[in-house]
């Protein structure tokens, strides 16, 4: 009884491990998003992460919601600095949301600012 027992709890750690690694390692997609950045904090109870907003309209009405993985220190200097202003974002797509890691299947990983298109004739 107590070899079926370990086998079975064996069976589940080793699927877990299985789904969380495919989760963070693998790739969904992969893209470059711009927008005013009207929203980046770090926040939670538990678990603290890096959550961002990124305005791609002039009424606000498409807002692309994202995360940014602790590790990645100067990619939250810079979203910190950039506060407001347009911003062009490379990030990678999960396939699925995990909680500790962020809100979002949305992961940052590389900020630049840029000249808005809203201004540029002015």
């Amino acid at each position: 009884m107590k070899k079926i027992l370990l086998i079975i709890i064996a069976a589940i750690v080793v699927l877990f491990a299985a789904w969380f690694a495919s989760v963070y390692y693998a790739t969904y997609s992969e893209g470059v998003r711009s927008g005013e950045l009207i929203k980046f904090s770090n926040k939670g109870v538990l678990f603290k992460t890096w959550e961002g907003e990124i305005s791609q309209g002039i009424s606000g009405a498409q807002i692309f919601s994202f995360s940014v993985e602790d590790q990645n220190k100067e990619v939250i200097k810079k979203l910190e600095e950039y506060q407001g202003r347009y911003v062009k974002l490379k990030y990678k797509e999960r396939f699925a949301k995990v909680s500790w890691l962020g809100d979002s299947k949305y992961f940052v990983i590389d900020v630049e600012e840029e000249e808005s298109p809203h201004f540029r004739n002015k």
